[in-house]
């Protein structure tokens, strides 16, 4: 993958790992959203509450949700948009981070101005 952009689930994986080991007392999980899927198990997602433009990860702790994009080509959609700006009127922190290093320094961040720990 020398000169490849990474995809976003790559750059996802390397984020939760970093997370768990850097926060091992708080939880993050995904919100599995996105993939291919038939038609039948994707109307079956929709009727159990899957909806499109949640964010990708959530800290309940902290109340924090991440929609992570690849470092480029990754757009967020009107879907995610709209879902972004909802979760901030509700009182959530909701941020869009490009890759990895992005997201982690966001974190770090939002850590250290919320004096978390």
């Amino acid at each position: 993958m020398k000169n490849e952009t990474p995809t976003e689930h790559h750059e996802q994986m390397m984020l939760v790992q970093w997370f768990r080991r850097q926060y091992p007392d708080t939880r993050i999980f995904a919100v599995p959203n996105g993939g291919a899927r038939s038609i039948r198990q994707g109307a079956a997602l929709k009727c159990e509450g899957v909806s499109a433009g949640v964010p990708d990860l959530f800290v309940a702790e902290w109340q924090l949700f991440i929609e992570l994009k690849r470092i480029k080509g990754g757009r967020v959609s009107p879907e995610q948009r709209d879902w972004l700006d909802y979760l901030k009127k509700c009182g959530y922190s909701a941020e869009v981070c490009n890759g990895f290093e992005e997201a982690k320094s966001f974190i770090e961040k939002f850590v250290k101005n919320k004096n978390i720990l």
